[in-house]
């Protein structure tokens, strides 16, 4: 993906602090992820040219960075809704099998 996207954040904050590591999925408004069973839709996308866009954290696909060496910063809007939380988790899992 080019430019900057959201990402959703999995890592605990003391993991992240601890190691400069941030494990998580990234965010996209692509449309052609509404079909996606591993995509889960979190509302409207606000920012830069992308308002009125759908947003999907795509569980499929789990990824892990330096957070410091790549300047990352929290996003103004925050955490996700407990709901949407959860299933982003149980769909990951659903890959993986953690629990």
């Amino acid at each position: 993906m080019k430019d900057t996207h959201p990402f959703l954040v999995l890592s605990p904050r003391n993991f992240n602090t601890r190691t400069s590591l941030v494990i998580g999925l990234p965010m996209t408004t692509a449309e052609y992820n509404a079909d996606n069973p591993f995509a889960v839709a979190v509302g409207l996308a606000k920012g830069r040219g992308k308002p009125g866009k759908t947003s999907y954290v795509l569980c499929h696909q789990p990824k892990s960075f330096d957070w410091r060496i790549r300047g990352a910063k929290a996003h103004p809007l925050g955490a996700l809704p407990d709901a949407l939380f959860t299933d982003v988790c149980e769909r990951l899992n659903q890959i993986i099998r953690l629990a």
